[in-house]
């Protein structure tokens, strides 16, 4: 894990670097939007320059002022994303979380459409060349490719990602900077009246707002790769990368100019700028860029999952780490939601003017719960209150413009995002609540009640011992109780004689790679209490941690671990150790749950039965794990009259 200095210097690779992770989303957007914006209206001089002026000014408003300037203040020690963001306001108010959760929803599900919409764009180019070529099984072949390599780690692409993206930026600089000098007078379109003038005169202004909005889609991502990158980077690099964009899009413009009074229909801007002969090599790029854009997004799905999975908001799912890069995970099961959503995007919509419908429905909600969340930041940051109202006025327009601007999207195609997004955020929502149920109903006893019975059992050689070293995982959070399941497990369901019972409690804290610990003996080398507290980006691998710990308290001889067998004691032979895991198990019995909370109760079941058992989620030798089933006992009725007979 570096160190939080260093990545926020500003160096040569590291804007390399930010080139090729942050920028896919946004530097690919030129491929479809002005596409999107002409759609079948009839081409003006109106439409071209307002159109121009929307884009450049909600690329300057939306991603330099609020994001590149405003968000990137809010690191979460070097750490960015709307997790992290959370992590840093919840304690302000406990509703934080339901942006959070929309948020985090409302990406996975754009990770979702991504992939589908830049390869398409970039592959329907060959039709220009090849006409009546069938592009869709090119691009699930493409992104089932991009799927499969997920596994292998892709730090190894990673190094190629910013040379390619230089490439790219300044291929589409050029290109539009050739029609941008043949037609200077395009570039008073930066003028702010032209977007006025659009919005305020033309009918169809919303669907207009709607298709600008996909010039901007890839902000909230930029935000959430701040940890690999560092603020100073991204921001001397989204100066050339902004640069680019408007000069791109400035020279589609002036290429639209020669065709005004006609409609666009199959022709995409974007392609029809390339001189003939360059064509193939244009398309070649830019299937790449859009592969790298993919790449990007997909990485960014996998990270924000792990960080869900931490702060309790997503079933516990396997993590892989495939390289030792910081940063580098892999979650299958996510993975393959991605991919068949992807293939599904592909096959239901076809073309990309039909997926871009679908498209920046989802990354409107997402930007204004970080626009909620970053007004409470500021607040806790003591920002003066005039500039917060100014910043959430300004920023809740203008996204709410946006919102209205995609909703007209909805029959056309955004349906299935809404479905996407809501079906994402219906399992957070669930995961969170169930687990709040769950911990509602759990007991908790003054554990010194229990020393001497402890001590008692230690000792007494009628019972058969069950391990030299005994290891519960326990959620109670001070070291004065107990849940009541584990001192069931250890005196009555089954008394579990031990020479050393351990109990191991987890807290995950605000701040992404915390790494502490604290012993507590609570009888003397008898009962011993530890407490983790980890961050919420690291891995929970309790058995390698307490192995650590164990090793490092008998270097300190504050605890003998040799086997106390008197035929292995004599050759100084560590004694075994043994976790329980306790299982509540939830059982239909529940009579004091209303209506609501069984329905979450039983989504929560089932979302269960999908996620890594509590065992695996932290990491414990499986060999050496016992795992008790416990009901979750709620009240159950007692005034009921029952009749004895003689």
């Amino acid at each position: 894990m570096g160190n939080h200095k260093d990545v926020n210097k500003l160096t040569a690779a590291g804007l390399l670097i930010s080139l090729g992770i942050i920028y896919g989303d946004i530097g690919t957007s030129p491929l479809y939007v002005f596409k999107a914006i002409i759609g079948d209206r009839l081409i003006t001089a109106d439409l071209i320059l307002g159109g121009l002026s929307c884009i450049f000014w909600t690329l300057t408003l939306q991603t330099t002022i609020k994001y590149v300037v405003i968000t990137l203040q809010a690191d979460n020690k070097g750490e960015g994303g709307i997790f992290s963001l959370y992590s840093l306001v919840k304690r302000r108010a406990k509703w934080l979380i339901i942006p959070a959760m929309i948020g985090g929803a409302a990406l996975l599900a754009d990770g979702i459409m991504t992939p589908a919409v830049t390869v398409s764009s970039a592959i329907e180019g060959l039709g220009i060349i090849y006409h009546g070529l069938p592009t869709v099984p090119i691009v699930i072949l493409i992104i089932t490719f991009l799927f499969a390599i997920q596994q292998f780690g892709t730090s190894f692409i990673g190094k190629a990602f910013g040379p390619i993206m230089w490439l790219w930026f300044t291929m589409i600089a050029v290109l539009g900077g050739i029609y941008v000098a043949q037609f200077p007078e395009i570039l008073k379109a930066i003028n702010p009246w032209y977007a006025y003038h659009i919005l305020t005169t033309n009918r169809e202004a919303f669907l207009i707002i709607g298709a600008v909005f996909l010039c901007t889609t890839g902000a909230e991502a930029l935000y959430s790769d701040l940890g690999h990158c560092g603020r100073s980077n991204i921001r001397v690099s989204w100066v050339y990368v902004k640069t680019c964009l408007v000069l791109n899009y400035m020279g589609q413009g002036v290429w639209l100019m020669q065709l005004q009074g006609k409609h666009l229909g199959e022709l995409n801007p974007f392609f029809h700028i390339m001189p003939q002969w360059f064509l193939i090599y244009g398309i070649l790029i830019a299937t790449v860029a859009a592969a790298v854009a993919s790449q990007a997004l997909i990485s960014g799905s996998f990270t924000l999952i792990s960080e869900a999975v931490r702060l309790n908001l997503w079933p516990k799912v396997k993590i892989n780490y495939p390289s030792n890069s910081k940063g580098q995970l892999y979650v299958p099961s996510m993975n393959w939601v991605l991919f068949i959503g992807c293939i599904l995007v592909v096959l239901i919509f076809q073309k990309s003017e039909h997926m871009e419908a679908a498209y920046g429905l989802s990354i409107t909600v997402a930007m204004l719960m970080t626009t909620i969340l970053v007004t409470i930041f500021l607040m806790r940051k003591k920002v003066p209150m005039y500039l917060i109202v100014i910043f959430a006025t300004v920023y809740t327009i203008i996204e709410m413009t946006f919102l209205l601007g995609n909703t007209a999207k909805i029959l056309h195609g955004g349906w299935f995002t809404l479905i996407l997004g809501i079906s994402l955020f219906s399992i957070m929502w669930a995961w969170s609540n169930g687990r709040r149920i769950r911990n509602r109903y759990m007991r908790f006893v003054d554990i010194e009640k229990f020393y001497p019975i402890i001590s008692k059992i230690s000792e007494d050689d009628s019972i058969p011992k069950y391990a030299s070293q005994l290891v519960y995982l326990t959620s109670a959070n001070f070291n004065s109780e107990i849940e009541s399941s584990i001192m069931y497990s250890m005196i009555q369901k089954h008394p579990k004689r031990a020479d050393v019972y351990w109990l191991l409690h987890v807290d995950v804290t605000d701040e992404p790679f915390t790494m502490e610990y604290k012993v507590q003996q609570l009888i003397d080398k008898k009962l011993i209490r530890i407490d983790f507290r980890l961050g919420f980006r690291v891995e929970q691998r309790v058995n390698v941690l307490f192995r650590k710990v164990v090793e490092e308290m008998v270097k300190n001889g504050e605890i003998d671990i040799t086997s106390q067998y008197k035929s292995l004691k004599e050759h100084k032979i560590v004694g075994d150790f043994r976790f329980v895991v306790i299982e509540k198990v939830f059982t239909n019995t529940s009579t004091g749950l209303n209506f609501k909370e069984r329905f979450t109760m039983a989504y929560y079941s089932i979302l269960k039965t999908f996620s890594v058992p509590e065992e695996k989620g932290f990491g414990l030798d499986l060999s050496f794990v016992a795992v008790e089933k416990v009901p979750l006992i709620v009240d159950l009725p007692t005034d009921f009259f029952l009749k004895r007979l003689s």
